[in-house]
């Protein structure tokens, strides 16, 4: 039944430029993709690894940074750029999470947030690298194949390849055995400690490989607007990508998805018909967390289990 329903998303998500009939929903469909690579990412930390993070949008604005600065200073290729983008975030990653790891809870949210602070903060005032408030403008998009990603139904079906290849990847992670030993650290540290497992090291494993899953997304971003600003890289960003996973279901594959989905169409849809679409936002989360603790997914899951009690 599982496989049936994924043949059934995939060719609608295959469909979707020819349902839509419109390059506004097709757009909104690549912002939605790539806000899912962000989520899923981050959900290996907050859903897996049981570390809540606020310094997410950092890791978005360092590859695009990274990226953009190549691309429009130094005249580098996309490729390249994009290969040394992902590489130096995945490095910083790794760095940063030699020194947040030495907290937990709290003092760990803390710690992340003011890493995110810190990126904004060299984002903003560091305008001779950054331009500042102005951010980093004149991007290309690239043609992987001669396929021009300038066209709207192009760059979806690129974002799509781009996302089905991060999910099958997040996946086989997560159904590892060191998979299994990330859960472990989440539900039993102390015990997967007394059994011989470095819980350390496999939390540092974990949060590089979540910056280098964001990195990817952080590269789709800037293709995606052709513009990079410190605003991608602020605590509310961070914030709208935690909230995706709260929303849809931390701990899960398909949790994430639902959450981007959520948030964007929120923020991109609701927002033409309400003027506070924030307070909106705010008002769908408690509901969630009132009503379906877990998230959507696992609300989904409690009503399928007590529809097959019923039979």
């Amino acid at each position: 039944m599982n496989r049936i329903a994924s043949v059934i998303t995939l060719v609608l998500l295959l469909m979707l430029p020819v349902l839509t009939g419109g390059t506004y929903y097709t757009n909104l469909a690549s912002q939605i993709l790539i806000a899912a690579i962000f989520a899923m990412s981050l959900n290996l930390l907050v859903g897996y690894a049981g570390l809540t993070s606020l310094g997410h949008a950092g890791y978005l604005g360092l590859a695009a940074y990274i990226s953009s600065w190549l691309m429009v200073k130094l005249g580098w290729s996309h490729a390249s750029s994009a290969a040394i983008a992902i590489v130096g975030t995945t490095v910083i990653a790794g760095i940063f999470g030699l020194i947040a790891l030495r907290a937990s809870g709290i003092s760990f949210l803390m710690i992340t947030l003011a890493f995110g602070q810190i990126l904004w903060g060299l984002a903003y005032r560091w305008a001779s690298v950054t331009g500042g408030d102005n951010g980093i403008s004149g991007l290309t998009r690239p043609s992987p194949f001669g396929l021009d990603l300038g066209e709207a139904n192009h760059f979806y079906y690129c974002s799509l390849v781009v996302f089905v290849l991060v999910w099958i990847a997040i996946a086989i992670f997560i159904r590892s055995p060191f998979g299994a030993t990330i859960r472990g650290t989440k539900d039993q540290p102390r015990r997967m400690s007394a059994l011989g497992f470095n819980v350390w090291l496999i939390r540092w494993i974990t949060f590089t490989a979540c910056g280098f899953f964001a990195s990817i997304g952080g590269i789709m971003y800037v293709y995606y607007h052709q513009f990079i600003s410190p605003h991608s890289l602020s605590l509310a960003n961070s914030a709208e990508m935690l909230l995706m996973v709260i929303a849809g279901g931390a701990g899960t594959l398909l949790g994430p998805v639902i959450g981007a989905a959520l948030v964007m169409l929120l923020k991109n849809v609701a927002s033409q018909y309400v003027d506070h679409w924030v307070t909106l936002l705010g008002l769908v989360f408690i509901f969630i967390v009132m009503f379906i603790p877990g998230g959507i997914v696992a609300g989904f899951e409690r009503i399928k289990n007590a529809l097959s009690a019923s039979k």
